[in-house]
């Protein structure tokens, strides 16, 4: 696997814990956190389930959105209209110190998934 494909995966697969809870393994490595803006907290509940379940299963990826194929970034519309974007950073670790030199080891990279509306961006 390409070091972009391993990166990708390892992108999928936090988004894939998005709403969901989480029981890691002795071996599974924690990916990193989940946060949504103050935008995306103030809508109604059903609304944000509605986000984290087309946040999960984002699979429209094209060269636009998507340029380095590392599946780090995407754009859904509400059915109210309101964009709603989600993209991916990299950290060493969860002190967000500095970030990571290498996303594609999770031993080396701590990601930060950031659910907001396109206004807050």
């Amino acid at each position: 696997m390409s070091r972009r494909e391993t990166i990708a995966k390892l992108n999928d697969q936090l988004r894939a814990r998005v709403g969901v809870p989480v029981f890691l393994g002795a071996n599974e490595p924690q990916l990193g956190t989940i946060l949504m803006t103050h935008g995306i907290m103030a809508l109604e509940a059903e609304q944000i389930v509605d986000v984290w379940m087309r946040v999960r299963s984002f699979s429209a990826f094209t060269e636009d959105n998507d340029p380095y194929g590392e599946h780090d970034f995407g754009s859904i519309i509400l059915a109210t209209g309101e964009r709603v974007f989600f993209k991916i950073d990299y950290y060493t670790d969860d002190s967000f110190s500095a970030g990571a030199e290498d996303p594609a080891d999770p031993a080396k990279s701590y990601r930060v998934l950031t659910i907001m509306l396109a206004e807050e961006y």
